[in-house]
């Protein structure tokens, strides 16, 4: 008997021809990277013909859908997910979370965050902490997500001295984001969150595909002995088996001069 179509997600055949547009594939393209008939691909973009729980499986692979993405198709194509989605705080991600936490203690006196695919901030070390509370003046901040506190202008963004290639960067890497899964409703519904903030340039309504992004992100902060330095590093976690492990990202700050180091340092020590 095969297995029932779930009603409550889009059909398979929908998602099928959205990524196929968004990977730039034609139904020949995708069939010779599945391993499977064309005629076969198009009956399943058709409903003409249902797919087997291994020929979903190859189809997610062959169009490098993110494991949550991957998830959706299956339960499009009436299958139960293939990938767990585990809380991080639960037992099975204690040694994950173990070696999370290592990292944000090693990484002090300097500042790191831990944040999901929404840019919404889960964890961060004592630095992080410290050192938002100085530069702010002891206010907190305002919003539990990264991207809202950069863009709005009464939270964290009069800090930066370069807001706007620091806002443009991370408005950028949101685009891309959305490119590379367009079933990603709440990434589109943010990206016209922080749109909405006032003086946000109105081209940035639209993907940049003709400029590269820096390599380097360089952060210019205002402080109370001047202008502080930092430049970011992204940890993910390589070939990861669970949809909340692959969508974490760990964002580490390393001081670029050497008033910023001294900086951290102090404020390490209390004396900021």
């Amino acid at each position: 008997m095969g297995a029932a179509i779930d009603s409550s997600h889009p059909p398979i055949g929908a998602l099928l021809k959205e990524w196929r547009a968004t990977r730039r594939m034609s139904q020949l393209d995708l069939a010779l990277e599945a391993g499977i008939s064309a005629r076969h691909l198009s009956c399943v973009e058709t409903g003409k013909s249902q797919a087997s729980r291994e020929t979903v499986a190859r189809l997610a692979h062959a169009l490098g859908m993110p494991l949550r993405e991957h998830n959706r198709l299956m339960l499009a194509a009436g299958f139960a997910p293939q990938f767990s989605e585990t809380p991080l705080d639960t037992t099975a991600l204690e040694r994950m979370t173990e070696a999370i936490e290592l990292i944000l203690r090693h990484q002090e006196p300097y500042p790191a965050f831990v944040i999901n695919r929404h840019w919404e901030i889960l964890l961060r070390n004592q630095a992080g902490a410290r050192i938002i509370s100085s530069v702010m003046g002891g206010r907190p901040l305002r919003h539990k997500n990264m991207l809202h506190n950069v863009f709005d202008p009464e939270d964290f963004r009069p800090v930066i001295v370069n807001w706007t290639d620091i806002a443009g960067w991370y408005i950028r890497h949101l685009h891309e984001e959305i490119a590379a899964s367009p079933s990603d409703h709440d990434s589109r519904q943010l990206l016209k969150e922080i749109l909405a903030y006032p003086g946000v340039p109105s081209h940035w309504r639209f993907r940049d595909v003709d400029s590269e992004i820096s390599p380097v992100l360089t952060l210019v902060y205002r402080s109370p002995v001047g202008q502080l330095r930092f430049f970011e590093t992204i940890t993910t976690f390589a070939g990861p088996r669970d949809v909340t492990l692959e969508e974490l990202r760990i964002e580490c700050f390393y001081p670029a001069d050497e008033r910023t180091t001294d900086f951290c340092a102090r404020v390490a020590k209390g004396e900021l």
